[in-house]
């Protein structure tokens, strides 16, 4: 007996009708809102206390970002010592790799945005220190 081609194949199917209709949404959702960002021009920078809440806010979250790195790096590497299963330690090391990737993008967005924003003439950008260090 020989095997069919799905048979052969258990990977899920990717319904791309949806993710194309969620991405289409997320675009114009994102458009309008953009839109109302511009036409209020500075209201972010001239309210009192905002801007350092916000900046406060970015410092807290990326580190509870980093320290979440160290924690879910340490449970991992502990958890791989007790592991028997090849195909458990693979996922191990991929789940270790998709936080370091999170943690990147964690670090490097704040200081994106500010150098980006700044060249682009964003209000925002100019009001609110989004480095975290």
């Amino acid at each position: 007996m020989t095997e069919t081609s799905t048979e052969a194949c258990d990977l899920p199917r990717v319904p791309w009708r949806l993710v194309f209709r969620a991405g289409v949404t997320l675009l114009l959702f994102s458009g309008l809102a953009v839109n109302t960002a511009v036409a209020q021009t500075d209201v972010v920078c001239d309210a009192e206390q905002l801007p350092e809440m916000i900046s406060g806010f970015f410092q807290i979250t990326t580190t509870l970002g980093i320290a979440g790195l160290v924690v879910v790096w340490q449970a991992d590497s502990l958890a791989e010592m007790f592991t028997a299963s090849p195909e458990q330690l693979k996922r191990l090391k991929q789940h270790k790799k998709t936080t370091l990737k999170s943690a990147i993008v964690l670090v490097v967005l704040g200081p994106l945005y500010t150098v980006a924003g700044a060249t682009m003439g964003l209000p925002l950008a100019d009001c609110v220190d989004l480095v975290p260090w």
